[in-house]
């Protein structure tokens, strides 16, 4: 019965840190996202204070060319992430089935345990019965 507890308690452990990781994850793309959407708006202010738009123009404003790479490599890092995040959501479906087996298993074996409990009480009694009959 112990082996059992300290199984189901590795198994919750487990989908706990499942799902803090899939946290992790998710909030790493959504402070991504956020720092792209800043470094638009920087390389459109840039652009609109110096006047060129084409990236290809030999003015183009050196800030503004150096954002869009940052910008274009935390768009790469978030395509990676959501990868990332897809394989941690599966790692967490499999840790939560793996813990609802242990607690069916458990829930199982308590189950038995009662009803042959039951059945020795019933056993006493049937035996009492009778030598008080006898």
């Amino acid at each position: 019965m112990k082996s059992r507890d300290t199984l189901i308690r590795l198994k919750r452990f487990q989908v706990d840190d499942k799902r803090r990781r899939v946290a992790q994850i998710e909030m790493m793309i959504a402070e991504f996202d956020r720092m792209a959407a800043d470094l638009n708006r920087e390389i459109a202010a840039e652009e609109h204070k110096a006047g060129i738009s084409d990236p290809n123009h030999f003015a183009y404003p050196t800030y503004a060319r150096a954002a869009a790479a940052r910008r274009d490599n935390l768009l790469q890092s978030i395509g990676n992430l959501h990868t990332q995040l897809d394989d941690a959501k599966a790692e967490l479906g499999e840790a939560f089935e793996d813990l609802k087996r242990a607690e069916s298993l458990e829930d199982r074996e308590r189950s038995v345990e009662r009803t042959l409990e039951q059945a020795a009480i019933g056993q006493m009694g049937h035996s009492r019965a009778l030598r008080a009959t006898a």
